[in-house]
């Protein structure tokens, strides 16, 4: 099993196949809006943009389940998104990543890279997830890791 197996919810809520991004390397990261690490978006459109004809794709998830600061429905997240960081990475549907309504995808990236300690719970928004172009998780980040610190490992990934 891989990514690519999974199909997920887009922001307009219509199925998003991951097999699209076959052979391609995937930051796949939780989202929120009114976070203290919603600054990272920008790193990441930088990111997104720098990297993204050599093969990366920036994947964002957003989600309510810490301090509630995803309130929003999934269109007022892409309206802040593409006004305040000029994202134009994919941003799916808002969903869950831990507890028994974790979405099935967010299982996959947990137990295939524990966090911290071995625990597989996301701690926090903007935990972030590589995955190379086998659709397989080579590393976990964590929230306060900045996209930018993640750049060495990226380019290694793209090869």
């Amino acid at each position: 099993m891989n990514i690519f197996d999974f199909v997920v919810t887009d922001s307009h809520n219509a199925a998003h196949p991951l097999a699209q991004y076959q052979g391609k390397v995937l930051l796949v990261v939780n989202v929120a809006s009114q976070c203290g690490f919603t600054p990272q978006y920008a790193e990441l459109e930088s990111l997104y943009q720098q990297y993204a004809n050599q093969g990366l794709v920036v994947i964002a998830f957003p989600c309510n389940q810490f301090g509630h600061q995803e309130p929003g429905s999934n269109a007022e997240i892409i309206k802040f998104c593409q006004a305040n960081y000029g994202v134009s990475f994919p941003v799916m549907a808002k969903l869950a990543v831990n507890g028994p309504e974790a979405a099935p995808v967010y299982q996959f990236l947990k137990s295939n890279a524990p966090g911290f300690l071995g625990l597989a719970a996301i701690k926090w928004n903007f935990t972030k997830f590589l995955l190379g172009r086998d659709g397989q998780v080579i590393k976990r980040y964590a929230p306060m890791t900045t996209p930018k610190l993640m750049v060495k490992d990226i380019e290694g990934t793209l090869g």
